[in-house]
């Protein structure tokens, strides 16, 4: 990937994402036509794959649980954890998966309305999967940063210094 295209990706991932070709160009000291080519070319090559935008969770007005459950899985022979990632990410609670190191294998993140639905998931669908040997549930009580994003910023801890 070369040095241009990374720094349109620093853009796109830590600034915004709905920066115009032109404003890229700009901070780039670059032509907007290249800046719209390069962004084309990492559309196709896939290395972009969606502009989202981030949502601060306590200011939307519907209540909804998000939970990080641990999963500790058997591996397939011949297929390792991919096949199992891949059939724990067709669940349409799920938002994302991640291979990981230590304890347990997989992290996956779901979203649910309630967490009874959350509970059913785990107790219904993911738990009863042959790979998967156990889970540990955990609940996202406040989201303080979300992709690089400080959601509340302004705030100040209103805790109590503690004293020795």
């Amino acid at each position: 990937m070369t040095a241009f295209k990374k720094q349109i990706l620093e853009i796109l991932v830590h600034e915004d994402c709905r920066y115009s070709p032109e404003k890229i160009a700009t901070l780039l000291g670059a032509e907007a036509a290249d800046v719209r080519a390069a962004v084309s070319e990492l559309e196709r090559e896939g290395v972009v794959v969606k502009y989202a935008a981030v949502v601060n969770p306590e200011k939307r007005e519907e209540d909804f649980v998000d939970a990080l459950i641990e999963v500790k899985v058997t591996p397939q022979k011949a297929l390792g954890f991919d096949a199992i990632a891949e059939e724990i990410y067709q669940f349409p609670e799920v938002k994302s998966v991640y291979l990981m190191s230590g304890g347990y294998d997989l992290c996956v993140m779901i979203e649910g309305r309630t967490l009874r639905e959350v509970a059913n998931f785990v107790s219904e669908k993911l738990s009863v999967m042959d790979t998967v040997i156990s889970t540990a549930t955990h609940f996202i009580l406040k989201t303080y940063k979300k992709d690089g994003i400080i959601l509340e910023e302004g705030e100040q801890a209103k805790r109590i210094a503690v004293q020795p």
